[in-house]
């Protein structure tokens, strides 16, 4: 059936017809007759149609560094629950936390037609920026700050600074930074200069033999701490950039039978299931990360609108979890 006979059936012109599948402004009594007749017929629009006449395709890319990440799945169901609202389907690619296949993504979308793009970064390098800047569509990043572009980010020193400053706070003086590589701003960057940060407020010099750096994972993580531990036994808490080291670090602890938090405090970033449910309750700091991607969405959806917002960087808060790991009674805090 095409529009032309699903008009007739309808009893309404076409161009009335092509408003209600483009949003467009309908009388009440129109939009009850197109209703019922696609009830009646099942009738949808040539989706190849509507992109020619619009010039729209109603698709977004997304560029996400790693598929099974809990905290990039809460960032695209956010991503996904405002869009979808608005008729927009997510193309997702998956770059495995390879800087080079991100920036094939990021081309491959400016090639193909999209109608704009959310990037969920990690590390930059002059391949993305040369990449960014030829973009010729909406472009939203996410977990960074980057110059130049709209980005919704977390406040990833504060976190790691009131998370230090909590083990400080309660007589540690031996404390040891476990994060990833500088290259990513957030959580290697900033997430050092809050424990830097925190230990200067109680006039503890940063050594830089006390802050060693591990991949994003928890099994790197328990090698780390068996390194640490291995030469510094003294060692009272350990701050870690991501809750998935911190838990390797807790697991080789009980495998050397070292006391969470009576001979060490533990406490990472991310409020991940696993460390909200492991034998220690590990203290976090949780970052809203749906939110942020609700919020990532509503400021593509802005530009995509024609508003001229300028350019946007949106740096949202986080909450401190306090469990076991630290010294706090175990409770349940579960969220998504």
């Amino acid at each position: 059936m095409n529009i032309t006979e699903f008009a007739k059936l309808a009893n309404v012109s076409k161009s009335a017809v092509s408003r209600y599948f483009n949003g467009g402004y309908l009388a009440e009594d129109k939009k009850a007759q197109i209703a019922a007749a696609v009830q009646q017929t099942g009738y949808r629009p040539s989706a190849t149609a509507q992109t020619l006449r619009t010039r729209q395709t109603r698709q977004i890319g997304v560029v996400m560094p790693k598929l099974s990440s809990e905290s990039c799945a809460r960032m695209v169901e956010g991503i996904s629950s405002v869009l979808s609202e608005h008729g927009y389907q997510l193309l997702l690619v998956n770059t495995a936390n390879d800087p080079a296949r991100e920036v094939e993504a990021l081309d491959m979308f400016r090639h193909n037609r999209v109608d704009g793009v959310i990037f969920i970064a990690t590390i930059f390098t002059q391949a993305h920026r040369s990449v960014l800047q030829r973009m010729h569509m909406p472009v939203v990043i996410m977990g960074q700050k980057y110059d130049g572009f709209n980005c919704v980010f977390h406040d990833d020193e504060g976190a790691a600074r009131e998370l230090t400053r909590l083990m400080l706070a309660k007589g540690r003086r031996c404390p040891w930074y476990l994060g990833v590589t500088l290259e990513d701003r957030a959580a290697g960057f900033w997430r050092r200069s809050g424990f830097i940060n925190a230990l200067k407020e109680y006039d503890l010099p940063p050594r830089p033999e006390r802050m060693c750096l591990a991949e994003f994972n928890a099994e790197s993580g328990f090698e780390q701490a068996a390194t640490l531990l291995g030469r510094a036994p003294e060692i009272d808490c350990l701050f870690c950039a991501t809750d998935n080291i911190a838990l390797g670090a807790m697991h080789y602890c009980r495998t050397r039978n070292i006391r969470v938090p009576e001979d060490l405090m533990l406490a990472g970033i991310g409020d991940n299931r696993a460390g909200r449910r492991a034998a220690v309750p590990l203290t976090s700091a949780h970052f809203h990360y749906r939110t942020s991607g609700q919020d990532a969405a509503g400021m593509l959806l802005d530009m995509l609108g024609g508003e001229k917002i300028g350019v946007r960087a949106l740096e949202l808060g986080y909450e401190i979890m306090e469990r076991a790991s630290t010294g706090a009674p175990e409770t349940e805090h579960l969220f998504w």
